[in-house]
């Protein structure tokens, strides 16, 4: 009897150690066009306060969170643009991760706006879009002689003057997220291209799905 109640405190106590397993943040840096590996200062603090900090000399990140907070990581590396992304523990996978890689983009080039969804057809934004703006955000606060300029795009079936609207109506409403979040228009320009410039050729649903697309291109500032 003993040695049953032993194993059932075993088993217990080894769940409850699971649960209070630490959450990690891990991602890489990338290049938004080759898409390899970009070596870079990657440093992170805890948001809002900035109480925990950190920082890698590298490819890649791998960092415990503490707490609830989110956290900032921010990535700098000779010839691109910064990178910020932003971690939520709430966002944890299975394993107890929160995975989230940065897209670099060279200076005087553009980057996809990776993660915003819209129905087929339609300009609206979807609420899983928000994460990804966010960063935008951050990333124009803390640069504020930044001037961006947000391209919109769609695949190539149907109307081309709708989809040139299409592509006009997705940015503007990308544009009225950040501004909603205190970002002043005028650091916001805005160009429809609807079908007319694909990332890849193709007609099968994923060529589609890629080259529906909003790209950001840093104007002024730095």
């Amino acid at each position: 009897m003993r040695f049953q109640l032993f194993i059932v405190f075993l088993v217990a106590a080894g769940s409850s150690f699971a649960q209070d397993a630490p959450i990690v943040a891990e991602g890489k840096v990338i290049d938004g066009l080759t898409r390899k590996g970009v070596k870079a200062r990657i440093q992170y603090k805890s948001i809002p306060t900035g109480s925990i900090t950190g920082r890698f000399n590298d490819s890649v990140f791998s960092f415990t969170i503490f707490g609830s907070s989110k956290y900032q990581i921010v990535a700098t590396a000779e010839g691109y643009i910064d990178g910020t992304a932003i971690v939520d523990p709430k966002t944890m996978d299975a394993n107890r991760k929160v995975v989230r890689d940065i897209i670099l983009t060279k200076k005087g080039g553009s980057i996809v706006l990776e993660n915003l969804i819209f129905s087929q057809g339609k300009a609206t934004l979807s609420p899983e879009s928000f994460p990804s703006l966010d960063e935008v955000v951050v990333m124009l606060k803390e640069r504020p002689s930044i001037v961006i300029q947000l391209e919109g795009h769609t695949d190539s079936q149907g109307n081309e003057k709708m989809n040139l609207q299409l592509s006009q109506d997705r940015v503007d409403n990308v544009k009225k997220y950040l501004v909603s979040k205190g970002i002043a228009k005028d650091r916001i320009k805005t160009k429809a291209f609807g079908g007319s410039q694909p990332l890849v050729q193709g007609n099968s649903m994923e060529a589609r799905a890629r080259n529906r697309r909003v790209e950001m291109r840093i104007l002024e500032g730095n």
